[in-house]
Order: structure tokens, then sequence, then C-alpha cells
């Protein structure tokens, strides 16, 4: 009996030491912080900053308007004062950028994801210049798949923004205004297309270039290019849908 007790006894301290050596198991730094921090897709204070990416080319820049009249601006602006918070504004666009020339500066220019806002709006060069339009719709589902992952993967932090029609303007006269609407029709409905299959919001502004001739103020000094009134109009239509957006 006195052996039976001690064999039990011991069986007790091995199993005492296995729990006691399991418990204190070592656990890799990323594996601690995704216990301890919650992942979330959510903009974590609207009080903080708000980090903003705007990708594009002339019509994001603000090609022939101050710089603090392009929509990317403008757009902070509005949500510096809606949101009271910092935006800290990142914009990656040059004048005749087409899509793959967007892919080459996200290759070598640094960015700091995730971002809580990217805003998307690109193709214009594609069509101005001839380039194929499968060309196109490869280069820019690459682009929106990437502009996602800067966006955390939060199809509620990225907007796609419609082409502008260069044909409503005094330069666009010159050229075959029909042929030039019925392709940035067809580029726009691809980019439609594809954010609503993945639930990311599609804001056209199309329309609003489209008054271009009716209303010159709406096209800058180069006869080209949207004014900083056109941009005004952009930032009221996509301003409270990307607030709501920020909010949730």
């Amino acid at each position: 009996m006195k052996n039976l007790s001690h064999t039990i006894y011991i069986i007790i301290c091995l199993a005492l030491v296995s729990f006691t050596s399991c418990s204190k198991r070592t656990i890799a730094p990323q594996e601690s912080y995704e216990k301890e921090v919650p992942q979330s897709k959510t903009l974590e204070s609207i009080d903080g900053t708000v980090k903003y990416l705007a990708l594009g080319d002339s019509y994001t820049i603000g090609a022939s308007v101050p710089p603090d009249s392009n929509f990317p601006s403008q757009l902070s602006t509005v949500l510096k004062n809606q949101l009271d918070a910092e935006v800290r504004t990142e914009i990656i666009a040059t004048s005749g950028w087409r899509t793959d020339n967007l892919l080459d500066a996200l290759d070598y220019t640094d960015t700091t994801p995730p971002y809580d806002l990217v805003t998307l709006l690109i193709g214009v060069n594609n069509q101005y210049q001839g380039e194929r339009f499968s060309k196109y719709k490869k280069e820019f589902s690459e682009l929106f798949e990437r502009s996602l992952n800067l966006a955390n993967e939060n199809t509620e932090r990225l907007v796609i923004i419609s082409i502008p029609d260069w044909g409503y303007t005094p330069f666009g006269q010159a050229w075959d205004v029909q042929k030039i609407s019925k392709e940035i029709d067809e580029y726009n409905a691809y980019a439609q297309q594809l954010a609503d299959k993945h639930g990311v919001k599609f804001i056209n502004i199309t329309d609003i270039t489209r008054r271009g001739l009716e209303d010159e103020d709406l096209v800058a000094s180069d006869n080209l290019h949207p004014s900083a009134k056109a941009y005004k109009l952009f930032v009221e239509r996509m301003g409270p849908i990307i607030i709501s957006q920020l909010k949730n």
C-alpha cells in the first residue's frame, strides 16, 4: 500500500511539472501582439489622424490649378472640418500617366500603409493615347488590388472615381467628341463593374465635366483640365459618401 501511495505521488508531481512547463510556453512577439490588439478594419479614431492616399494622373494632381485647389486638397479640408481630425494627405500622380505609369510609380515610391482612405482615378491617358482597352483592364485590375491592399483590405476605405470627359472642353472640340465620350463610358463602366464586384464605392463625376462647354468656369485656363470650381463640385458629391464610410 505504501508503494502504491508513493507511485501515485510521483505521477501527480510529474503532471504538475508538465502543466507548469506548458503554462510557461514562450509566445512569439507577433502572436502576443495579435492577442493583445484586436484586429480591426475600422478607423481607430476620428479624433486622430486620417491618412489619405490619392492615386491618379493630371486629374488628381490638379493640372493648371493651384495645389490647394485640386480635389484631394479640397477633400482633405472637408474631412478635417467634418471629422475634426488631422488629415495627412499623400498624392502619387503626374500629368500624362497611364495605368502602367502609376503601377511603376507604386513600385519605387515609398508608401506608409495602411491608409484610412485611398482614392483611385486613372485611365484617361490610356484612352487619349489610343492604348488597347484590354491593357487598361488588366492594369486597372492590378491597381485596384494594390489600392485595396494599401487600404488594409477594407473596402470602405477605397473609393474609385470616374474619368472626366475631356471632350467637353475647348481643347476637346478639335477631336471626335462622340468617340471620346463613348470610350470614356467604356472605361468607366469597367471600373464601376470591378468596384461593384468587390463592394467598393464608385463615384461618378463625369457628368459634371460634361457641362464644360455650357459653363466655361468648369474648365481650367489650359482649356482642357477641370477648374478649381469643378473640383469643388467633385468634392461636394464625394465628401458626404466618404465621410459616412470613414465613420463606419
